[in-house]
């Protein structure tokens, strides 16, 4: 059965890579019968902690990404959590130096920098020079009883290439010397990057590991791990990078590269995913909106490009405007309700309310912008700003005229309203802007927004005709 997982680092926010990670993770996982596991690798103990896995963890649930074991729901391969292994990798590293494949290293960080600046400046490769790859027990024992910290480091043949068949990249090829002697257990007792995925990979059965391309240089150690410790080597995959549009690396000036950020500005989860699966990948179909089962239908890594992905803000409230429109009141007013402001939820019945918002989601990329788009709905007397008074000024009969119409009107409903247009403009000669312009300006203070028979029956008889008084008294 496949097994697939993502490992995030709790030391900051899911950021859009990591998400796309777990994504392509999931649908791979879904679209195989496959498991889906979560694994928190925690051991980076100055910057970890507790609330940003938490974090994580909502963000991951947010876009829909429940996973099948995990720290907080268990499972046969635990523990789930790094910081919980540490004897598993204490266990391996000693049989690697018990073996010969690895050795005590009592080198200092001062001693390491010291020899890395040198070789560079020699213009030979940063590898680790060897000085404690052949101590004798009595000189491992010295040093101990110095006090010097401790360190477990991996014994390289340097005389040996390795390669890899990248389900993504193909063949990818590790020419000898790529990497000298490496560090597996720091001398505070817990594992590298490289040592513990690749042991927890094995012991967890992960079938395959998708990841992003920046980590195709940590695979060659990887290898060498899975290799000497005589363990089943998972496939690999590694997907393209996501870089702006100026091809940098993204970051937070670009956008929202955050998935929490994404929350807070109101985007739909479902739209977030569609966006961040074309970021890569595409599917045998021309559709660019899929839902999320749609997506697991067509899922398949062979779909999955080398070229790096651009993250283009423009395109991803596009396919946010398409969700949003197609998912209507029924699917997000709901959530839509919060970014009212709340002098229009004081002022307007629930009712109102659905209707504002079923005008706004023909055209709204994020809930967030509810504020702005149902401006023209706020309750209150508009501000007419200067540049706006033409509109009415010398038009004082045709708001007259509105006013003497809807005045009259029993229902305040769309149909009543074209009915009552249509008589304004056959009795004063008003048409297209010269009619409905100023009718605009007199009720939102604006020369643009939604369809204004929508505004007007939401906003409710008196409501509108004390607001074209108002305008009136303007220009009287």
């Amino acid at each position: 059965m496949v097994r697939v997982r993502f490992a995030p680092s709790p030391t900051g926010y899911l950021h859009m890579g990591g998400a796309r990670t777990a994504l392509f993770n999931w649908l791979f996982a879904r679209h195989e019968g496959g498991a889906f596991i979560l694994r928190i690798e925690d051991t980076d103990l100055s910057r970890s902690t507790r609330e940003l896995e938490e974090q994580i963890l909502e963000d991951l649930l947010w876009l829909g990404l429940k996973w099948d074991e995990g720290p907080d729901v268990g499972g046969g391969y635990g523990p789930y959590r790094q910081s919980e292994r540490l004897g598993i990798y204490r266990e391996y590293s000693a049989r690697l130096v018990e073996e010969g494949k690895a050795y005590p290293c009592f080198c200092t960080e001062e001693e390491l920098a010291r020899k890395k600046e040198e070789m560079i400046r020699k213009g030979k490769p940063p590898h680790y020079d060897g000085t404690c790859r052949d101590l004798t027990e009595r000189e491992r024992a010295e040093r101990r009883r110095e006090g010097r910290p401790e360190s477990i480091r991996f014994r390289v043949d340097e005389c040996a290439s390795k390669s890899l068949d990248d389900i993504i990249r193909g063949e990818v090829v590790f020419p000898a010397g790529m990497v000298g002697d490496f560090v597996i257990m720091r001398s505070n007792g817990h594992p590298t990057y490289n040592f513990a995925a690749a042991v927890d990979d094995a012991l967890m059965e992960i079938t395959h590991v998708i990841r992003g391309e920046e980590h195709l240089s940590n695979t060659l150690r990887q290898i060498m791990i899975y290799d000497a410790l005589g363990l089943e080597m998972p496939r690999f995959a590694h997907i393209p990078l996501i870089l702006a549009k100026d091809r940098s690396k993204l970051s937070k000036r670009h956008g929202a590269p955050n998935i929490k950020d994404f929350r807070l500005r109101g985007y739909p989860p479902e739209a977030v995913a569609n966006y961040l699966a074309f970021l890569g990948w595409s599917p045998k179909s021309e559709k660019e909106i899929l839902s999320i089962g749609e997506m697991v239908e067509e899922f398949s890594l062979d779909r999955v490009s080398q070229s790096p992905s651009i993250f283009d803000e423009t395109k991803l409230n596009w396919v946010s405007a398409q969700h949003i429109k197609r998912g209507g009141v029924e699917r997000y007013f709901e959530e839509a309700k919060r970014f009212f402001p709340e002098e229009m939820k004081e002022a307007y019945s629930h009712e109102a309310l659905i209707r504002v918002f079923e005008v706004l989601s023909e055209n709204l990329h994020s809930l967030s912008r509810i504020p702005e788009e149902a401006a023209p709905f706020m309750p209150g007397v508009p501000k007419i700003e200067a540049d706006k008074l033409h509109w009415l000024e010398g038009r004082e009969d045709l708001l007259r005229s509105f006013i003497d119409e809807f005045s009259q009107l029993d229902r305040f409903n769309r149909q009543n309203l074209k009915g009552a247009l249509k008589k304004v403009s056959k009795g004063t000669g008003a048409k297209g802007k010269d009619l409905y312009m100023p009718l605009r300006v007199a009720v939102t203070g604006s020369e643009h927004g939604p369809d204004i028979l929508s505004i007007l029956e939401v906003k409710g008889r008196e409501r509108v005709v004390s607001l074209l008084e108002n305008a009136l008294n303007l220009v009287a």
